[in-house]
């Protein structure tokens, strides 16, 4: 925990599955009291994890939310902007309605939130924002024009964010996940296998062999990094990328 005075607060979007789930667990378990912001309520419902129903992509109440949570708890210690959505397309069939929802999701839902937080972080002079991005925003992968293009921007709301908040003592990092086995991992799988008609199980290996790890990376060990960026041990991290992918981008 971030704060030795009272219950340290972390609010989390798109924690009802798969990283962000793990995240709002983990967090409780450190004795934070988080505060999940998703459209999707969980599958659990626990006294320490606070599920607030949101659209992400709305603005307006995403800012609303978070302005309704410092009512109740003026610090918020840390910020975890998980929520995200997937596609595979390639540009020529990425239409633009499509693109404006994955803006809206991935890129001005970061945005909303990091605006909601940071009264409260400038106030304090602390805080620990997160941006979930992904090893797209180091490298490229096919039929992933939209994905990527919003992954690396959440990579660069991370380093801009970091710079112009720093003299508050306010830390920005994006984490940067490779092939994680969440239910949006299983979705594009099970995408894929319509399409191709290709075995469920050699698909699944494949994807495991191309890392150099030779597994897939699993939820709870994203929420762990999370954790350690969000807390004195990382005090002098920001303005980073931290990448979670068994070598994948090494490569």
């Amino acid at each position: 925990m971030t704060s030795s005075t009272a219950q340290a607060v972390c609010i989390v979007t798109g924690g009802s599955l798969g990283i962000g789930a793990a995240i709002c667990q983990l967090f409780a378990q450190k004795g934070y009291l988080v505060f999940n912001l998703d459209l999707q309520a969980p599958n659990e419902l626990t006294p320490s994890i606070s599920w607030r129903e949101c659209d992400v992509s709305n603005v307006t109440q995403v800012k609303s939310i978070i302005a309704h949570i410092r009512t109740q708890h003026p610090k918020i210690d840390c910020l975890i902007s998980n929520a995200g959505v997937h596609l595979s397309a390639d540009i020529e069939h990425t239409s633009e309605d499509v693109l404006d929802k994955m803006f809206a999701i991935n890129v001005k839902g970061a945005y909303a939130a990091i605006q909601g937080v940071l009264p409260s972080m400038v106030e304090h002079q602390a805080g620990s924002i997160i941006l979930m991005a992904s090893d797209q925003a180091l490298i490229a992968k096919q039929n992933s024009f939209a994905y990527n293009l919003t992954k690396s921007a959440l990579a660069s709301m991370a380093k801009t964010t970091a710079l112009d908040y720093a003299k508050y003592k306010i830390r920005a990092n994006a984490v940067c996940p490779g092939t994680i086995e969440t239910p949006l991992y299983h979705n594009a799988i099970d995408s894929y296998l319509e399409k191709s008609g290709r075995d469920s199980s050699e698909v699944h290996a494949e994807e495991a062999a191309l890392q150099p790890l030779g597994r897939l990376g699993q939820p709870d060990e994203v929420a762990q990094l999370c954790y350690f960026l969000a807390s004195e041990h990382a005090q002098f991290i920001t303005g980073s990328l931290q990448v979670i992918d068994g070598g994948y981008t090494a490569q």
